[in-house]
């Protein structure tokens, strides 16, 4: 449950710290005076998304943060799957937003994306407010009831995992009779490429090849005779100018001096050395020359298979032999594709009807679970309506089967209602009143609060259209349903609730020359009373009204 709550700069709040209690909680207010902005605040740790507008005038960020006792919710997985510390007793949520537009959230300290953030907060409260009365006419919502009294958890998230395979198995059939149709008509085609590419006899590395034996046969005669001149540089018929002789020569004539001049025989090391690799680079330029050798047979075909594979680059438009290779590839892949095509398509048709098989047991077995939470939901629903004003009530929960399976399961559903007694039936959402609507939801609340251990349950002026002693009763019911270890939280602008609290917070805004700002605080015995005869009465507080105050809270 919530244990504290702090908010910082968020619209008309400057600063606001509130302390949380369990069981069963009210917050009053005039209108306007600032409930629907603390929902807004929590909303925010929930995960919703966030408006910069927010951010009270002035202000360079708002900051809110709540403490929550997660000790008995068995969220500890949760922790340690998304790796946020966790002391196992509490949990403290944070979201930052500036006035530049950046939000951040933090759980425990821990920077956490808003999916993350939203994943929590579903863990830890539930809103109520009124628009959610119009989920009464949403078939999602109905079954969402129904599984929920069921405990069709795991049996759900089953054939959800069962329908989404059925579903990939389904899209995989479709697109493989597609290419097989498209493949089919072609055919010929993929064969001629393919045949074509085949037939050349491509072989990775071989443009490289070809390309650098093109350039050379063609300039042979100018690659021989630039060969043949550095040759003729360093190993010349004639001494004089032979350039190997003349380091010979002079390597020996320092040699001769060396037992004279020290340094003359390093120096007729290192031209030793010239000379036995400048030996050696004519040695490799003469053999060079003997390799170099005009050939117009050859160039011929070198030229003729570089054209083959340019064409056939051109014409696949790509740019390298390597790519061409993966274009066969992949023609071969295709024509094997369709001659197996046939083959592959009962596959994945065996595999569609186990999958749909599979999908139906487990659909009749979720609709077999659905059936019996219909029947107490029928029941419960009937109990919680009647003292609420509606002693002619009926409610009934009407079951049908789909033709086909569909993400839900195999059930159509609709919550049925009746107020009067001659009325027939027709859906909920269609026939009752927003008075009838909200006394029909908190009875669905309060029956799924049964079945589902949320922590806090909020509600957000649930009491819209009734009023007096059927007040009092859903009062009763949020009473019993704040029990347990529960929390809930009711805004209302009824006494007969507001006094079933037990503990109750005013809402009020305070003007001043610079603004106008909301406030919250605890109130005590003697300011319920005055609150409370307010409600009752309005700003003139009568002896009266102090009278039936007294009385409501039972003092």
């Amino acid at each position: 449950m919530i244990v504290s709550l702090h908010i910082e700069n968020y619209t008309l709040i400057d600063c606001l710290d509130m302390d949380f209690h369990e069981g069963f909680s009210v917050i009053t207010g005039e209108t306007g005076a600032g409930k629907s902005i603390i929902l807004g605040a929590i909303g925010l740790l929930l995960g919703q998304r966030a408006d910069s507008k927010s951010i009270m005038t002035g202000a360079s960020k708002c900051v809110i943060e709540a403490e929550f006792d997660v000790e008995e919710c068995g969220l500890s997985s949760f922790f340690s799957n998304n790796d946020v510390d966790f002391d196992g007793k509490t949990c403290i949520v944070r979201r930052e937003l500036t006035a530049a537009g950046k939000s951040r959230s933090f759980v425990n300290d821990s920077p956490v994306p808003l999916s993350l953030l939203k994943e929590l907060g579903d863990k830890l409260i539930d809103i109520h407010s009124q628009h959610q009365n119009l989920l009464l006419n949403k078939e999602n919502f109905q079954l969402g009831v129904l599984d929920v009294i069921g405990d069709n958890a795991e049996r759900f998230a089953a054939y959800s995992e069962t329908y989404k395979t059925y579903k990939s198995l389904c899209s995989a059939l479709e697109r493989a009779v597609e290419d097989a149709r498209k493949n089919s008509e072609d055919e010929d085609f993929i064969r001629f490429q393919y045949e074509q590419l085949e037939s050349a006899n491509l072989v990775e590395g071989e443009q490289d090849l070809l390309e650098a034996e093109s350039d050379i046969l063609t300039h042979a005669e100018e690659i021989k005779g630039g060969l043949y001149r550095a040759k003729s540089c360093l190993a010349s018929e004639n001494d004089s100018d032979d350039a190997l002789q003349m380091l010979k020569l002079c390597a020996s004539t320092l040699h001769g001096i060396e037992n004279l001049h020290v340094v003359s025989a390093e120096l007729a090391n290192r031209i030793d050395s010239c000379y036995i690799e400048l030996k050696d680079i004519a040695e490799e330029i003469e053999s060079h020359i003997e390799n170099v050798e005009y050939n117009p047979d050859r160039l011929a075909y070198v030229n003729d298979r570089l054209n083959l594979i340019y064409g056939l680059e051109k014409k696949h438009r790509v740019e390298s032999l390597e790519e061409l290779l993966v274009i066969k590839d992949d023609l071969e892949a295709r024509l094997n594709s369709i001659s197996h095509s046939d083959e592959n398509i009962e596959i994945l048709r065996k595999e569609c009807d186990a999958a749909y098989s599979k999908l139906v047991g487990e659909a009749e077995v979720l609709s077999k679970s659905r059936r019996c939470a219909a029947e107490v939901v029928q029941s419960k629903m009937t109990d919680y309506l009647l003292p609420l004003g509606m002693p002619n009530v009926r409610f009934s929960v009407d079951m049908s089967l789909r033709e086909a399976p569909d993400a839900t399961g195999l059930d159509k559903v609709a919550f049925l209602f009746s107020a009067n007694k001659n009325a027939p039936m027709q859906d909920v959402s269609s026939v009752a009143s927003g008075g009838e609507i909200a006394r029909v939801m908190l009875s669905l609340k309060a029956l799924i609060s049964g079945a589902v251990q949320m922590p806090t349950i909020v509600f957000d002026e649930i009491d819209t259209g009734v009023s007096g002693a059927i007040a009092e009763k859903m009062a009763h019911i949020m009473q019993e349903m704040g029990s347990n270890g529960r929390q809930v939280i009711s805004i209302t602008h009824l006494p007969q609730i507001a006094a079933l609290g037990s503990h109750h917070y005013k809402v009020y805004k305070v003007d001043n020359e610079e603004a106008t700002i909301s406030h919250v605080v605890e109130l005590d015995k003697e300011q319920r009373v005055t609150e409370i005869a307010n409600m009752l009465s309005g700003e003139n507080i009568t002896d009266a009204a102090i009278s039936n105050a007294k009385e409501l809270l039972g003092i």
